[in-house]
């Protein structure tokens, strides 16, 4: 579905990433974990088109992104939930989602009650909240908002930057729960997470980066089983 090959991407004439390649397969879940500063949200940014590429290809879906505008890609399928959620604010929680899902407005008004209906069951707090301002929401409730108004572009990839930060360790259980129903609904999910133990134990594949750099990839399993990830990333010698 998605493949990168030799990426470089940055701000300016700084360079982030280098030589970055990758690949993601329909129906999976691939997490990208690494340190403060390692180019994760770099990736995402460049491959929504937000950051242009300095050198190399993106292919989705067999488009290549380089002649692709940012608010074309929702279009393509691909969508994309930064970090700190950046909800709109003076809207209500309806209104977001409905706004993500202008893309598929053509649709008729039939298809956009469905799938908000939809999105109210993935989250049930946000059929209670949907006429209350997206800004008076917490944290937590924020992030679902974010996620169910990208999910209203009925992408078949979404990319997450950072999902869990700043929230409680329950209500992070309840968001990761959700990004797994999404690949059991054939979606195909790019996670980028520094709770690097909750993110590989949903994903299938997960690749490191270090510096901009790939250091490793691999099988979920296989990198938590890993002792330098272990080290570096899960904050013990070992996993019991």
């Amino acid at each position: 579905m998605l493949k990168i090959r030799n990426l470089e991407s940055g701000y300016g004439k700084l360079r982030v990433l280098k030589h970055i390649s990758m690949h993601i397969k329909h129906g999976e879940i691939v997490a990208i974990i690494g340190a403060n500063g390692a180019g994760k949200t770099t990736l995402l940014s460049t491959i929504a088109g937000l950051i242009k590429a300095q050198s190399g290809e993106i292919v989705f879906a067999d488009r290549d992104l380089g002649t692709v505008t940012p608010h074309q890609l929702p279009h393509l399928g691909c969508v994309m939930v930064p970090e700190g959620r950046q909800v709109f604010a003076p809207l209500t929680v309806e209104e977001n989602l409905i706004l993500g899902g202008r893309c598929r407005a053509r649709d008729g008004a039939a298809a956009t009650a469905s799938r908000l209906e939809h999105q109210y069951e993935l989250f049930p707090v946000l059929r209670q909240r949907r006429h209350q301002y997206a800004g008076t929401l917490s944290g937590g409730e924020q992030q679902m908002l974010a996620m169910g108004r990208a999910l209203m572009a009925q992408p078949s990839l979404i990319m997450l930057d950072e999902p869990s930060t700043g929230l409680a360790p329950l209500i992070v259980q309840e968001i990761f729960k959700v990004i797994a129903a999404m690949r059991d609904e054939g979606k195909t999910v790019l996670l980028v997470e520094q709770n690097a133990k909750a993110a590989l134990t949903i994903a299938d594949r997960g690749y490191v980066l270090e510096t901009g750099k790939v250091i490793l990839q691999g099988a979920a399993t296989d990198l938590l089983a890993n002792r330098d990830v272990q080290r570096a990333y899960l904050g013990r010698e070992k996993i019991e």
